[in-house]
């Protein structure tokens, strides 16, 4: 079994730092999990990872505490089933917009009697081998509908009473842009800030969490102030080309 960090540190009250991984190779993930995240998250809706993709980063991040997690590319059963089978202890869905698509998406994340999971989690258990993974996977995976539409806004606290959310994400992006604003991360938007206040207000009062995508580390910092419990920071690539630029300029205007 995986130690779930990401759950320890909920129960403790603190929140969890987020890395995202939308470049498909190993190595690139074993430096991102060697860096101090709580999880690291493998980006397959808009990264360029595919599932074989995933795998190695997964394989590449194994000797690091870090819990796996994955954004999938859409709320639905194979994939959701074969990345879980792959190793993810956590799944964010996107575009979950009435309480109908949570129910299906913890449906297919739970093994009956609490959900439609078909068994065969080809890398989370040794075949030949008595495992444990079965009778404990309903309780640790970790299933995360993304609130980025005015529809799912409406219906939040309908999603939130499914059984079995354990957490919402919020896409800043797609959120502000079904309101009709420019779409990007870090908001500062009073009908944005109002929303994230409910979301951690609902998500609290039912004893789950709030979190969400950010585009810089000080607003990570700030999103946590508020009250998000998870909080993730831009991606791979993004870090790579902002640590790059700063380098570079740094440099010219050194020689200048």
């Amino acid at each position: 079994m995986v130690n779930n960090v990401v759950k320890r540190a909920w129960a403790e009250g603190r929140a969890v730092v987020n890395g995202w991984l939308a470049i498909p190779d190993g190595f690139s993930a074993e430096t991102m999990a060697a860096c101090g995240w709580d999880s690291v998250t493998v980006d397959m809706q808009h990264g360029v990872q595919d599932y074989m993709s995933m795998i190695t980063c997964f394989q590449a991040m194994g000797k690091h505490p870090v819990l796996p997690m994955v954004r999938v590319p859409w709320n639905e059963p194979g994939i959701i089933g074969k990345v879980l089978d792959g190793g993810a202890y956590g799944v964010i869905c996107p575009m979950i917009n009435t309480v109908e698509e949570a129910r299906a998406l913890v449906s297919y994340c739970k093994y009956p009697p609490l959900g439609a999971r078909s068994n065969g989690p080809i890398r989370m258990v040794s075949y030949g081998v008595a495992s444990t993974y079965q009778q404990t996977a309903n309780d640790e995976i970790i299933i995360m509908p993304m609130i980025e539409t005015r529809q799912a806004v409406a219906n939040l606290e309908a999603i939130l009473d499914v059984p079995g959310v354990t957490a919402v994400y919020i896409g800043p992006s797609d959120l502000g842009f079904s309101h009709g604003l420019v779409p990007k991360l870090d908001r500062d938007e009073p009908e944005m800030l109002a929303i994230y206040d409910r979301v951690i207000a609902e998500t609290a009062k039912r004893g789950q969490f709030a979190g969400i995508h950010c585009g810089s580390a000080e607003y990570a910092v700030r999103a946590v102030k508020m009250g998000f419990k998870l909080v993730t920071i831009t991606n791979d690539a993004s870090l790579m080309a902002m640590a790059a630029k700063g380098a570079i300029k740094t440099v010219r205007d050194g020689i200048a």
